[in-house]
């Protein structure tokens, strides 16, 4: 798979409009772009620090995977993000050749207008991986 760059850093928060005040007057970054993607049960925050993005993940559901992250390991690094240069579906194949467990067996639509699809972390050394496309 070509990998061109990290996408973005998912991290995971209770709150994002409790959260922004540390990215924002802290540390200095801009929100550009809050969203919601309903069939993932989270509201995003997207801010940039050079060419890569923090992408802060609210869940909107107490169904939702980051809700059940942060029960389990609270607030945090949530996972990584590669952008992905030669297609996902190409790099998902090319994953699993290689005995890399998938979350996801086709790309799906993400924040941002993203193609992603994401790869297990107990194949992939405890770091949940998104692979992500325009």
């Amino acid at each position: 798979m070509k990998i061109s760059h990290i996408e973005h850093l998912g991290i995971a928060v209770k709150s994002i409009e409790e959260a922004l005040p540390y990215y924002e007057n802290v540390l200095g970054f801009k929100c550009y772009n809050i969203e919601t993607v309903e069939d993932q049960k989270v509201k995003t925050a997207f801010l940039k620090v050079g060419e890569t993005k923090i992408e802060l993940l609210e869940p909107t559901s107490p169904e939702s995977t980051i809700a059940k992250f942060i029960e389990n390991k609270g607030e945090g690094i949530h996972h990584i993000a590669y952008a992905v240069e030669d297609g996902i579906a190409n790099a998902l194949a090319e994953a699993e050749s290689k005995e890399i467990r998938l979350i996801d067996k086709s790309p799906r639509k993400g924040a941002e207008g993203l193609s992603i699809a994401f790869l297990h972390p107990k194949s992939t050394r405890g770091v949940l991986t998104e692979l992500c496309e325009h």
